[in-house]
């Protein structure tokens, strides 16, 4: 069976990715056992505002974004589809998902979401359309301070779980869950979802001279 163009198999991938990363979120939103970080942050910031969780999402990615201007960071197509659509498959997910009270489903369903955000990432970062806001705001200011990327994520984490503690958002076991677990696993789900090697392989095609190319190229070396 032929293989889709690389192209098309790359957008697809990230858009699955996006749209799954944003149901992720919802799911453990609707787990109500805490969240993640920047997610503490949006519900905070909802609380506050009155705005959907969805819409809030949005908009701290588009601040997150702005802050790459003066890091000199370039956006790809997937930094920008990842500030349209998460926030947007998050808030579609939760008006379709009844929040459970029980705490046997609630388990499950943030256990759920977390797989499920885990496979997203692999999927959207291994279509290399460019890293989430987020993600580069942290290679950003590695890049400019020299320092560990491990301290900068854990500095901005810890400070935007505070913010969003302090206006009202959900930290709990599921937010201590996620910070220990959703590494290991994404390092797991990438290499599942890599278009690095067809990537590569394409782009040295392109480079590679074509038969044509090089016989005329002999015939000019021999003529001199």
């Amino acid at each position: 069976m032929r293989r889709p163009p690389l192209l098309a198999r790359r957008l697809a991938q990230l858009l699955l990715g996006l749209v799954a990363y944003g149901a992720g979120i919802a799911f453990m939103v609707r787990a109500t056992i805490g969240v993640s970080p920047w997610d503490v942050l949006a519900q905070g910031v909802s609380r506050v505002t009155g705005l959907e969780f969805g819409l809030v999402t949005n908009l701290i990615g588009l601040v997150v974004l702005l802050l790459w201007i003066p890091l000199r960071q370039r956006p790809g197509v997937g930094t920008v589809l990842n500030v349209l659509l998460v926030g947007t498959s998050a808030q579609v997910v939760l008006w379709l998902t009844p929040a459970p009270e029980e705490l046997w489903i609630r388990i499950p369903l943030f256990a759920g979401g977390l797989c499920l955000l885990a496979l997203a990432t692999g999927a959207y970062i291994g279509a290399e359309f460019g890293p989430g806001p987020r993600d580069g705001l942290m290679t950003g200011l590695r890049a400019r301070t020299g320092w560990p990327i491990w301290a900068i994520r854990t500095g901005i984490e810890a400070s935007v779980t505070l913010i969003g503690w302090l206006l009202g958002g959900n930290v709990g076991v599921g937010t201590i869950a996620f910070a220990l677990l959703i590494g290991p696993m994404v390092h797991v789900t990438m290499p599942w979802f890599s278009l690095r090697e067809r990537l590569d392989a394409a782009r040295a095609a392109r480079r590679a001279p074509t038969p044509d190319a090089a016989a005329r190229g002999t015939v000019a070396r021999e003529a001199t």
